[in-house]
């Protein structure tokens, strides 16, 4: 699925607009993008927790080369899902 096919299953199941439900997602995913560009945390219960963490610096080998190269240190996103989503997850086939 994508956004799209999100939006639209969003308005067809509320019975609103296919705008209102674009305005919905893009609103929901620009508070989880500010909250994560502040360091917090978004913990959704049952379903799972948005959080940044800095990966260090390491070394590795360049595949073709075989010369070591230097990764630079940054921040990532982690996502850590609920009980209930993992749960419906490993119900399902």
């Amino acid at each position: 699925m994508n956004k799209k096919e999100l939006v639209k299953q969003i308005a067809e199941i509320n019975g609103i607009s296919i705008k209102e439900a674009q305005r919905g997602i893009d609103t929901t995913l620009h508070i989880i993008r500010d909250t994560l560009k502040k360091g917090q945390k978004l913990t959704l219960i049952g379903f799972g927790t948005f959080s940044t963490k800095m990966r260090s610096e390491r070394t590795t080998k360049h595949i073709v080369t075989k010369k070591t190269i230097k990764i630079k240190a940054k921040k990532i996103v982690k996502f850590k899902a609920g009980k209930g989503l993992s749960e419906i997850v490993q119900k399902s086939k």
